[in-house]
Parts: C-alpha cells; structure tokens; sequence
C-alpha cells in the first residue's frame, strides 16, 4: 500500500497549527504539525515530507528562512507560505523563491487544498527528473 503524502505544517499559532493538521489528515494526506522550524528540523522523518505549509513570520528561523536553508541543503520541499500579514513584496520574493503558494489568513480552504495538490504535482515532477 501506498504511503500517503506527508504535510508537514509548522506555525507558531497552537490553533492554526491545530486547524491545518486535522485538515490535511480529514483529506486523506498524513500531517504533522511543529511549532517553529527548528522544531521541524529536529523530526527524525523531515526528508520525508511531501509538502510544508509554513508561517512566514515566527520567532527564530522565518519560513523563508527555513525554505532558502532546505534549497541550499539539497532538501527542497514544495512550500506554501501562511501569514496573517499579506505583503506584495513577500509575495512578490516568495514567487522568486520557487513558493509553490502565498496566502493570507484567515487562509480559504479551497485556496489551500488547490495549492497543496500543485505542490505534490510538483514533487512528482521533480521525482520524475531525478530517474
């Protein structure tokens, strides 16, 4: 059988954190959730995440941060980026940053879920170059 896609959700937001979880796992996807990126980092099965759903803002490493530390290690996830401060230029630099999405919170639940889906389309795409 399978292994479903994990969805690694991190926000330094107990109840966003709470809330996406339950979502990602009541659509059929495995999830986990940590309350900043260290804390993800320290997972013992981080390589295996599928997709991040990821704060922009919290204490310590940032969501950019912790993106641009994953491009750099080799270990790039397809990353949605959160926040509850919606910027044109964060957009704008999350767009350059290779974000498979940007959305502003509250976060609409269609929006998310489209974007999660393009988000695992492009890990298959990405696994697809590297056979």
């Amino acid at each position: 059988m399978p292994t479903k896609p994990l969805i690694a959700v991190i926000d330094d937001d107990e109840s966003v954190r709470a809330a996406l979880r339950s979502l990602m796992r009541a659509v059929g996807f495995a999830a986990e959730a940590f309350a900043s990126a260290e804390e993800f980092l320290e997972f013992r099965d981080h390589r295996r995440t599928a997709c991040l759903i990821l704060d922009v803002n919290m204490p310590g490493m940032t969501g950019f941060d912790l993106h641009r530390h994953l491009m750099e290690s080799g270990q790039g996830v397809p990353t949605i980026l959160i926040t509850g401060r919606p910027d044109e230029r964060a957009r704008e630099q999350a767009v350059r940053a290779g974000i498979i999405g940007y959305l502003g919170k509250p976060i609409p639940e269609g929006d998310l879920l489209a974007c999660v889906r393009s988000a695992l389309g492009h890990r298959s795409l990405l696994a697809g170059k590297r056979e």
